[in-house]
């Protein structure tokens, strides 16, 4: 579970932003939007493997 302490005298839109922020870092949102429905096996690993093509392609762009 996330938690962000709101520190004494922390404007609340800080604290959110914070929240928002270790959220991300976790991967909390990923993590809701894949749970949201359902993918099969074949749809999980046709949208892996595009995504390492692309980061493959990104990494063959800087070099």
């Amino acid at each position: 579970m996330t938690k962000v302490r709101v520190k004494p005298d922390e404007p609340f839109e800080k604290a959110l932003r914070r929240f928002k922020k270790k959220c991300n870092k976790e991967g909390l949102m990923q993590r809701l939007k894949e749970m949201k429905h359902y993918e099969k096996p074949s749809e999980r690993r046709r949208r892996k493997l595009a995504k390492a093509i692309a980061r493959q392609a990104a990494m063959n762009d800087l070099e």
